[in-house]
């Protein structure tokens, strides 16, 4: 019976340190082990942003190659994008840098972004069919608002973490 109970006091203690050691103060900043924890704000952390003119747009992007080349372009410096009207549905421009591209036949609807040729962006406003590798779709614009954004002249798109 001694055994067990000085076996059941050494893990009570045990645990008990374990509980204390978590919520110890780091000396050097003053904070908790809890609080160092949490993300800081990197640009790991941060979402790649796009604006098209003066005009933020949230982008839903892809996971693939393509964008995490661009996201590491872009985590260099902004990258601005002179587009050009196209086909009475598109803006097109060229990145200045060749993506990694895994073209496949596509189906586009306003808001979608694309990578053409490997080097060049393009943005629907209206729907095209080619094959093209996906980099993302603007999500927070209706096709109406896309085309108000995209129809009207050459526009630039701005890439950054800002």
């Amino acid at each position: 019976m001694k055994k067990t109970a000085a076996v059941f006091l050494s893990l009570l203690l045990l645990l008990s340190g374990c509980q204390a050691s978590e919520a110890v103060h780091d000396q050097t900043n003053g904070t908790t082990d809890e609080e160092t924890a949490q993300p800081s704000e990197t640009e790991e952390n941060k979402e790649m942003r796009m604006k098209i003119g003066s005009t933020e747009v949230q982008v839903t992007w892809e996971e693939n190659e393509a964008v995490d080349a661009l996201r590491e372009i872009v985590k260099e410096a902004p990258l601005t994008v002179s587009m050009t009207m196209y086909g009475g549905f598109e803006q097109v421009g060229p990145l200045g840098v060749t993506l990694p591209s895994n073209d496949v036949d596509t189906v586009t609807d306003a808001g979608d972004i694309v990578l053409y040729n490997s080097n060049m962006m393009v943005v629907f406003y209206g729907t095209n069919s080619w094959p093209y590798t996906r980099l993302g779709h603007v999500a927070d614009k209706s096709a109406a608002e896309m085309s108000e954004l995209l129809s009207n002249g050459d526009v630039q798109i701005t890439l950054s973490f800002e």
